[in-house]
């Protein structure tokens, strides 16, 4: 369950402990077994006994979690403890009820691997606050909660097993973009439950009013009688600014209960439709010439196929703006000792509701940029409008001395 960037050989024999073991075959999977849930209870038993209270997380996840999914038959385990990196707090205990760690990637969440003593699993540690527990979480109980999903990801499973393999881990890769799809889906649906009062909050927060859309009105420009697609457009607030600007605007977004909330708002000036940017998007090539995306990409963990897709739907010379969080603030306030590091992190946002999202250093956001066939014209860390400072003095204060946001405004060449 990793959104790692693709391993080389010697990277794949670097993570291992020893010799990485060759599969050179197809890949195995069992129908879904009752046991398996058995065979993790009996395990994390055993866990619990040998760490006690250094035992923080310990769950069932993977395929063999869920209900009705075909697997390899290996239990998967999440396990945390105060500090994976820390390798003599918990190891020898283990090692000494028999578990063998097999992995070891301290660049990559910390992340150590384990197998079973006298059980086919795979034992995976990390610290708290990774970004692969929620990862583990949102997949599993999204494949526990829609059976579509779990279909879905099944024949994507059943595909790529019949192909021969060198490594497993080249088996687990392949399966990353749809596992990010559904994950995807399961972030927009943690949404539909609180639309009306992010749209609320939107409305009125400073962050958003007085910061995010004004920056990104001033980098699109002139759209009066342009065709604009505002992404990630949640509750309509910048569609419907774009529109009274002239614009003739289409806003999309992956939570229906988004799109809900703006067409009762904004639906009279704007069209609204439910459309997930991981995916192709149903519109015609060179049919837009302005596309705004108002702090969504960093909920992606490969911007390649949508900005393609980008570039593909906007006109020669059509322009695409775009937010996103700061790679200098996410690293710091994150208190994170990678700033290079491509990383899935959990904030609350509005207070009370979790989101996740990834940070990535600036040159991948360039490097993505540029391989998308894109020139950057501006890149931007503006200044709060005059208006924040008497709708919150204090935020506007952090606004103008701390990187919050970066922004681009980037150029489709002309034919």
């Amino acid at each position: 369950m990793t959104s790692q960037e693709a391993l080389s050989e010697d990277e794949i024999q670097g993570a291992w402990v020893g010799e990485a073991p060759q599969l050179n075959s197809t890949v195995t999977l069992a129908d879904y077994d009752p046991q398996w849930p058995l065979i993790f209870e009996r395990e994390a038993e055993r866990i619990r006994r040998v760490l006690g209270e250094r035992v923080l997380v310990l769950e069932h996840v993977g395929s063999t979690s869920v209900p009705g999914l075909c697997a390899k038959p290996i239990v998967d385990i999440l396990l945390e403890v105060p500090d994976s990196g820390d390798e003599d707090a918990y190891v020898p205990d283990l090692e000494a009820a028999g578990y063998r760690l097999v992995i070891r990637e301290p660049d990559w969440e910390k992340h150590r691997c384990f197998k079973g003593p006298d059980t086919n699993i795979n034992l995976h540690v990390y610290s708290p606050g990774n970004g692969q527990t929620p990862r583990y979480r949102l997949f599993r109980d999204r494949l526990r909660a829609h059976p579509e999903e779990r279909e879905l990801y099944a024949a994507k499973k059943r595909e790529l097993a019949a192909k021969t393999w060198k490594y497993i881990q080249g088996y687990a890769e392949a399966k990353t973009g749809v596992i990010d799809e559904i994950i995807g889906r399961a972030r927009a649906a943690q949404y539909d439950g609180h639309s009306e009062a992010y749209a609320e909050h939107a409305e009125k927060s400073v962050t958003n009013a007085h910061y995010d859309r004004p920056a990104i009105l001033d980098l699109a420009g002139d759209v009066e009688g342009r065709r604009v697609l505002d992404v990630g457009c949640a509750a309509g607030h910048l569609s419907a600014l774009l529109a009274g600007r002239g614009a003739r605007v289409l806003g999309v977004d992956s939570s229906e209960g988004m799109i809900a909330v703006a067409r009762e708002k904004f639906g009279d000036v704007a069209q609204f439709e439910v459309a997930d940017i991981a995916r192709p998007l149903g519109l015609p090539d060179a049919s837009i010439d302005v596309i705004t995306a108002s702090l969504v990409l960093h909920y992606l963990p490969d911007w390649g196929p949508t900005l393609a897709e980008f570039r593909r739907v906007l006109k020669p010379g059509g322009v695409l703006v775009f937010s996103v969080h700061h790679p200098g603030e996410d690293w710091r306030w994150f208190d994170k000792d990678n700033y290079f590091e491509l990383e899935l992190l959990e904030d609350e946002f509005p207070p009370g509701q979790l989101v996740r999202f990834y940070r990535r250093p600036l040159s991948w956001t360039f490097q993505a940029v540029r391989d998308a066939g894109f020139a950057v014209d501006r890149l931007v860390e503006p200044m709060p409008a005059p208006e924040a400072d008497a709708a919150d003095p204090k935020w506007a204060a952090n606004l103008r001395t701390k990187p919050r946001f970066l922004y681009f405004r980037a150029v489709s060449p002309a034919a």
